[in-house]
């Protein structure tokens, strides 16, 4: 009997993993009959009772549900890393907790791989019903430019959520990189892929640990870690600058020599000086980042640190 593996990361999820363990369930029984499905949760380091929830469940299913908690948050990228690490099914299915990862999909994106020859089936959202308009805007644009700065393709609304072979698990595995993007990660890999489209579902319980800013920062580190590109603009940036200032110093001088000027100096030094530090702490930040993800990298230091295991 082949085995379906599911990786599910939680951080502080207490009132969706019952929800979630029970739905998954039912579409197991209902559909997926004919193969052993075992879970791995995944605690990222909660503080509310998710581990004691995921004891529970081990407890009342020890042949089908496992565990993993961290020492303490180590962010869901590692969750997901140490999560595909101690799996070893035929299939590996990547999802969240909250069911905004439709588990009914499973059936679906088996048959993809079964019959239609596919490495990995994953899901995209159609919609971003129920999201802040300015975090839909955002996330828009975030896709438009890493497609144009980035030669690994990311799919604009591609979620988490997908089934895969072992060899393309291993092939993620293979990635060993701290700083993790694992959308972009899925990409660069390669492997045969079918998207399956859904309309946006909503949490199932809790709030969603997703803030815009922690996005931003999400998407600056998938940003730098697919692409060379802001550092080619910060040069452009930097020669622009001392262009652009090399005019403004020529017009300055020309109009000085035939109109005078009321108070030589003053206004052109200090403009001259706002930009082209502005453009200079810029460009000093772009590179920065690349400097600092670097750092994180030669340290070499574990990506997650199990407390407990089951």
């Amino acid at each position: 009997m082949a085995t379906i593996s599911l990786v599910v990361p939680c951080y502080n999820e207490q009132e969706a993993l019952p929800i979630f363990y029970d739905t998954v369930e039912k579409v197991i029984h209902e559909k997926l009959a004919d193969y052993a499905v075992e879970y791995l949760f995944v605690n990222d380091g909660s503080a509310d009772n998710t581990l004691k929830e995921m004891r529970q469940l081990q407890e009342k299913d020890p042949d089908h549900v496992h565990y993993i908690s961290f020492s303490r948050n180590f962010g869901k990228e590692a969750a997901l890393y140490a999560g595909l690490q101690n799996v070893g099914g035929d299939y590996i299915a990547v999802m969240d907790v909250d069911l905004q990862d439709p588990p009914d999909l499973l059936p679906k994106m088996l048959s993809g791989i079964l019959d239609e020859g596919y490495d990995v089936v994953g899901t995209r959202r159609v919609t971003r019903a129920g999201e802040p308009p300015i975090r839909s805007f955002f996330a828009r644009m975030f896709y438009r430019l890493i497609n144009k700065i980035s030669k690994t393709e990311i799919v604009d609304g591609a979620r988490d959520y997908r089934l895969m072979t072992k060899q393309v698990k291993d092939a993620i595995l293979s990635v060993t990189e701290y700083n993790r993007f694992s959308k972009g990660i899925f990409g660069w890999v390669g492997f045969k892929t079918k998207y399956i489209p859904y309309e946006n579902v909503e949490r199932v319980a809790g709030e969603t640990h997703w803030s815009f800013w922690s996005l931003f920062k999400y998407s600056l580190d998938g940003i730098v870690a697919f692409s060379e590109t802001p550092l080619a603009i910060a040069s452009f940036v930097g020669l622009l600058s001392f262009v652009g200032s090399v005019c403004a110093l020529i017009f300055i001088i020309v109009r000085a020599m035939i109109n005078g000027d009321p108070t030589p100096g003053w206004p052109s030094m200090v403009s001259i000086f706002l930009a082209v530090g502005g453009l200079q702490l810029l460009c000093l930040g772009i590179v920065g980042k690349y400097i600092g993800n670097i750092y994180l990298e030669v340290k070499h230091r574990p990506i997650y640190i199990v407390q407990e295991k089951k």
